[in-house]
């Protein structure tokens, strides 16, 4: 159990950040040995942190989310309001058309309802723990808000959750068994109910062990693998509680899938409610995770009023920066639905690091740890693009109704210098092509005249790559007085004091970035954690790619470091270099071209970069600024990668997954972006985005998600289930007796390896009962067998405290 706690280490008075030479000195850096390298060969390891989507599917009557807004104080008070003329009709009729317009049976982050009964010993044992307001004290009674939860219908005890819980206490069913031989399966289950958590609406799991990334076994395919796994189990433990607690039977079906984006229907409600009435629907309660699950839920709640407050004050930086020059403006909703987006952050810890930092004898302390941490991020900020559309995705249709500046850039006024959102705003209105008599035209505001508008004169909008970078906060902009990445313990909290009195974030949320230091003193271990991963395709092809990537760019910039190519003042930390790098992050997600950089750039990293691209122009506008092509700059970082780290490459044994990424730069229908593209266009019959309307595009993605390609990533899963129980269906060398003794007892000589190959190729007709729960226990002693295995790998590389440690 982890308690909510500020991440910041707070640094001594007058404390001065170390220079690189002493740094590198601490971590015994070898300019001529890429083996002393952090993240080298073997010193890698890996986890990752995955948002998903919930939906319970079924009729308004019988679905939680719609019963609890109908039976809602605040739904009879707009009713009541409405009646008396104090409050428009129009708030209550667009309620009640979310209600009574659901075709589909799809309510997105809605709980769910069971009788009590149906809940097995262990689950009501670990129940009754998370209803206490405080895990850590034996004595504790139970949450204020504990009749949230638990409530009385027809004289028969009811339970209400959220389904990230109901998974949680589906597996605590798995660890019920009181069969010895069945003991792997017992002890897994109950180690992993705490992996299943809450985002602060999403369900959440994180990494089930650490990985250790061996490059022979295929560096980043072992942390997929990994995800896919737990993703399998998160799914299946779902469809295991829908017959269990006899959920189907009650008109409700629980579903978990990948999907990047706040779905379009809670879009839809958020707009005609209170942020206050959004949280009670939408937040998570925190039940699992946290010894005090209030203080996390106050934390949420803090996060989404924050992230309104930002949207909101957007348009005043907007009308700063020139993009907004009349009183003309649609204001933002109050309430955010941002922090529904879903991605994937992957974690990459070094060994070398972490024992270092473990050691009070070693001289490594948090101020080395700080000052090359932040350097690393800065050189890994360069080569963010590279991910973006190509390793992963999240396609969006925008209507020419969608292009009001406070709309569309209301998180990038926060996240990029005022010359380059204007550059940005600039490019994507061209991009969009809403132009009228060799005008730019955007939307009037009021419906009833822009869709006209959008229809006389043909202005169908835009296609976005990548639309979550764009609608989430992923990054937070210095400022002058206190960059977020100069080396000095504490940065990050000045920052946020900062940026509190401008009204754009709030002290005591941790700072976002898209590319994050884990700090030893916070997490337990030594490395970075990339936040700027949206949607993987395939886990095994996308997910793989992306951590090898992920890994290349951590060891070349201890390469860097290690060679004193690169130090502090060679990124300078003013907010404008800031944003000129980041640029290209939120430019490909937006799929703009053109970028401008300085032509007398401080950046020497920026300036390498450059020199390998081949369509740089200098600005005839603003001979200051060159003007760099987003495909030129992509390409350019391969020949940097190619040229600067063809050591690393071979050590690492990433020679393929380079290849891989060239071809994705080179054919769009290769990358993540033009593979999800063509699955939802598939799906309903048409050849381009642009040629369905907006609503309808985004609504085919939601489905593509929910239903094809949740059962792909499924099959993908259940395939390297089938690889997984090879050996130990074999009874292979390294196999434990234990595992061997519980596949034995659960199929008694069956064919293990054949049930799941033939479950694969039945999903479509969906798996009953019975096949759903032995495919649980096969994950479970998978999972078993394989963090087993990494548990050994890791204590004999000396590393039993990294074994141990907290992916979170």
């Amino acid at each position: 159990m982890q308690d909510f706690e500020s991440g910041f280490e707070r640094p001594p008075e007058g404390e001065q950040a170390p220079s690189l030479q002493e740094c590198a000195a601490r971590l015994g850096l070898n300019p001529n040995d890429i083996r002393t390298l952090p993240f080298s060969e073997g010193d890698a390891t890996a986890g990752s942190e995955s948002e998903l989507q919930a939906a319970v599917l079924g009729r308004a009557e019988s679905v939680d989310l719609p019963v609890s807004i109908r039976e809602s104080n605040y739904y009879a008070n707009v009713i009541r309001q409405a009646a008396w003329g104090d409050a428009s009709p129009k708030a209550i009729s667009a309620l009640e058309d979310y209600l009574r317009s659901n075709s589909e049976g799809v309510w997105e982050n809605s709980w769910v309802r069971l009788p009590m009964r149906l809940l097995g010993r262990k689950a009501k044992l670990v129940l009754q723990e998370d209803l206490k307001a405080d895990k850590g004290d034996p004595g504790s009674k139970n949450r204020s808000d504990a009749d949230q939860f638990l409530f009385d219908q027809g004289g028969e005890s009811m339970l209400r959750i959220p389904v990230s819980y109901l998974v949680k206490l589906s597996l605590a069913e798995f660890a019920d068994s009181d069969s010895p031989q069945l003991r792997p399966i017992r002890e897994t289950a109950n180690r992993l109910m705490a992996h299943f958590l809450n985002d602060n609406t999403s369900p959440e799991t994180f990494s089930f062990h650490v990985v250790r990334m061996i490059p022979r076994l295929g560096h980043g395919r072992q942390l997929a693998r990994e995800n896919a796994r737990r993703y399998l189990l998160t799914a299946l433990l779902a469809q295991s509680a829908n017959h269990r607690y006899q959920l189907d039977r009650s008109g409700q079906e629980a579903t978990i899938f990948f999907s990047p984006h706040t779905p379009l229907r809670q879009k839809r409600l958020n707009a005609c409610i209170s942020d206050s009435f959004y949280r009670e629907l939408f937040m998570s309660p925190c039940l699992s995770g946290w010894n005090r699950g209030e203080a996390k839920r106050r934390y949420m709640a803090l996060c989404h009023e924050v992230l309104s407050r930002s949207h909101l004050n957007a348009p005043v930086k907007l009308r700063d920066a020139g993009i907004i020059y009349t009183n003309l403006a649609v204001l933002p909703d109050t309430s955010n639905t941002s922090l529904a987006n879903n991605g994937i952050h992957i974690s990459l810890g070094s060994r070398r690091l972490t024992a270092l930092r473990s050691d009070p004898q070693s001289g490594f302390q948090a101020k080395h740890e700080k000052y090359l941490g932040d350097l690393a991020i800065k050189v890994a900020e360069h080569f963010l693009s590279l991910f973006v559309g190509t390793c992963s995705a999240a396609p969006f249709r925008l209507h020419f109704a969608d292009f009001h500046p406070e709309r569309l850039l209301g998180f990038l006024a926060h996240e990029l210098d005022f010359f380059h959102l204007r550059r940005l705003w600039k490019g994507w209105r061209r991009k969009a092509r809403i132009r009228l008599f060799g005008r730019t035209l955007t939307p009037f505001g009021p419906l009833w005249l822009d869709l006209p508008i959008s229809r006389t004169f043909r202005l169908k909008g835009d296609f976005v790559p990548d639309f979550r970078l764009i609608d989430y906060l992923a990054a937070l902009l210095s400022t002058e007085t206190s960059p977020a990445l100069d080396g000095r313990l504490g940065n990050g909290e000045r920052l946020a004091s900062d940026l509190e009195n401008l009204g754009v974030f709030d002290r005591r949320m941790s700072l976002y970035l898209p590319y994050k230091l884990r700090e030893f003193s916070a997490i337990g271990f030594c490395g970075f954690e990339g936040r700027h991963h949206s949607l993987f395709p395939s886990l095994e092809q996308d997910m793989a790619l992306a951590t090898d990537l992920q890994a290349l760019l951590n060891a070349l910039a201890y390469k860097y470091i290690a060679q004193g190519e690169i130090d502090h003042s060679s990124i300078p930390d003013s907010p404008f270099d800031e944003s000129e790098r980041r640029q290209f992050l939120f430019g490909s997600a937006v799929g703009v071209q053109e970028f401008y950089v300085r032509r007398r750039n401080p950046n020497r990293l920026m300036s390498r970069i450059l020199r390998e691209a081949s369509r740089v122009k200098t600005s005839r506008r603003d001979p200051r600024f060159l003007i760099v092509q987003g495909w030129d700059y992509r390409n350019a970082l391969i020949r940097v990668l190619r040229q600067d780290a063809p050591d690393l490459i071979e050590m690492l044994g990433i020679e393929e997954s380079i290849e891989d990424l060239t071809a994705r730069l080179a054919d769009w229908q290769l990358s993540a972006s033009g593979r999800l593209t063509q699955g939802i266009l598939q799906e309903v019959g048409t050849r381009s985005p642009l040629k369905m309307r907006a609503e309808d595009f985004n609504r085919a993605s939601e489905s593509y998600y929910r239903r094809t390609l949740s059962r792909a990533h499924l099959e993908e899963a259940l395939r390297l289930l089938e690889r997984d129980l090879e050996p130990i269906q074999r009874g292979g060398p390294q196999v434990s007796r234990e595992a061997g003794a519980a596949l034995q007892e659960l199929f008694q000589g069956g064919d293990a390896c054949r049930f799941v190959s033939q479950a694969r190729s039945q999903l479509s007709r969906g798996l009953d009962e019975h096949e759903v729960e032995r495919l649980v226990s096969l994950t479970l002693l998978a999972e078993y067998e394989d963090a087993r295995q990494q548990e050994v790998s890791l204590e004999e590389g000396g590393d039993a405290a990294l074994s141990r440690a907290a992916m979170l």
